[in-house]
């Protein structure tokens, strides 16, 4: 499994727990965050992960910023990327059993690196259920 995570300066710390946690499951990581904690502008290290998941590249993406919420509105910017903000591994859960979600964007000022570490282990494992949910996400794209 191929695995792109990118953070601004307010996952930094969360990302390298995060990444290693990947590493002792033996998937191989990209990391397009920054790995300060320098104030920095989240979309720079946020698109790379997008335009990963978007081609192909990856089998999923991970994001992290303060609230989620730039990072996950960066993200889902790109076609076929679905990102998810999730806070707790419910949410994650049926972001993945409903949703497809291919990238999971964790809010790091809102959440604890347990939490998120079993949040992580729960976007992976999840499968997408299809059916009447395969017909909703079909919907999502805009045609204009």
């Amino acid at each position: 499994m191929k695995i792109s995570i990118g953070n601004d300066h307010a996952g930094t710390d969360y990302k390298f727990a995060v990444i290693e946690h990947l590493k002792s499951k033996g998937i191989e990581v990209t990391n397009y965050g920054t790995d300060s904690n320098s104030s920095v502008d989240y979309p720079d290290f946020i698109h790379p992960v997008a335009n990963d998941v978007e081609k192909g590249q990856v089998d999923f993406g991970i994001i992290i910023c303060g609230s989620g919420n730039g990072a996950n509105m960066t993200a889902n910017k790109h076609q076929g990327v679905r990102s998810a903000l999730c806070w707790n591994k419910e949410i994650v859960q049926l972001a993945r059993e409903h949703n497809n979600a291919n990238i999971l964007s964790i809010p790091a000022r809102f959440t604890a690196l347990p939490q998120v570490l079993e949040m992580v282990d729960v976007f992976l494992e999840t499968a997408f259920e299809g059916g009447r949910h395969q017909n909703r996400i079909d919907k999502i794209p805009v045609s204009c």
